[in-house]
């Protein structure tokens, strides 16, 4: 009786995953596919595979071509896949209640993944140059084709991070528009303040100047603008209260306005308002003489 060779003296470099938590069964579904493929081949397989234990037969093939580059010096476009296999690992017992006490026993199997790659015979070495060169294809073309991707790639990474720090700058652009803007706001309130100042050194001496006072609320209504607020407070509202004022304030107020009247007049202000003001105080005092006449 005539015995093959054995498993573990099979020609060429392997990989093995031990103690994988899959039965055999599904690991030789997937390994029947990529046995005596060429390992680029069996990459795209295993890759497009639907299984989760394609995965991991991925990964021990990919191990075993590595240890035939780096131990053995072999280039991996001229290996093929030339045994693979599952073998039975142990099993691991559990146990699930059911009904009545009883008990059922549940088998979580394992197994051994091997991969073996092995180098391409002569002349099939030569047949797969010769149809390499008929086609355009092969490593060259591969390698061109992966130099190319990872131009664009790294193309695609420079210009967007370029993106980013334009819109970094663009974003402190807008900064510096707040910084404008709360400059103006500043330039505004001490406006404000000038405006009220002046009205102020009006009032005491004694002069009714209504352009510095609206001038004054203007400013005013414009900085509380530009800090974002309402352009006029909001004040409480209240019914006027008018209460008749006795004769001799009537008169002593009308002199005032009249005196005020004629101190404009001889700084060289033309206050048409307090002149005005004067001549209406001193109508309100005549109507007040006429009154008590009567």
């Amino acid at each position: 009786m005539a015995f093959g060779v054995k498993t573990n003296e099979r020609p060429g470099v392997r990989a093995q995953v031990k103690y994988v938590r899959s039965s055999a069964y599904k690991a030789r579904e997937v390994l029947d596919l990529i046995r005596g493929e060429q390992v680029a081949r069996a990459l795209e397989i295993l890759e497009f595979t639907d299984r989760d234990i394609a995965r991991i037969v991925l990964k021990c093939l990919e191990s075993a071509i590595a240890n035939a580059e780096n131990n053995s010096g072999l280039p991996a476009d001229e290996l093929y896949v030339s045994a693979c296999y599952a073998d039975e690992g142990p099993t691991l017992k559990r146990w699930r209640p059911r009904a009545r006490g009883r008990a059922t026993r549940i088998r979580k199997r394992t197994c051994h993944i091997t991969v073996i790659v092995s180098r391409l015979e002569a002349g099939e070495l030569e047949r797969l140059r010769s149809r390499e060169a008929t086609t355009g294809r092969g490593n060259r073309a591969a390698t061109e084709a992966r130099r190319q991707r990872v131009a664009r790639s790294r193309q695609a990474k420079a210009d967007r991070k370029a993106s980013e720090a334009h819109d970094h700058d663009h974003d402190h652009d807008h900064d510096h528009e707040d910084e404008h803007v709360h400059d103006d706001a500043e330039e505004l309130d001490e406006r404000a303040t000038q405006r009220s100042a002046q009205a102020a050194a009006a009032d005491e001496a004694g002069i009714v100047d209504t352009d510095a006072a609206g001038v004054a609320a203007e400013a005013e209504a414009e900085a509380r603008v530009a800090h974002g607020e309402p352009a006029s407070p909001v004040a409480p509202r209240s019914e006027p209260v008018t209460t008749p004022e006795p004769e001799g304030e009537l008169e002593e107020r009308a002199a005032e306005r009249a005196a005020q009247a004629a101190a404009a007049d001889e700084a060289g202000i033309v206050d048409t308002d307090a002149a005005g003001v004067a001549a209406e105080a001193e109508a309100e005092a005549k109507a007040a003489h006429e009154k008590d006449e009567s």
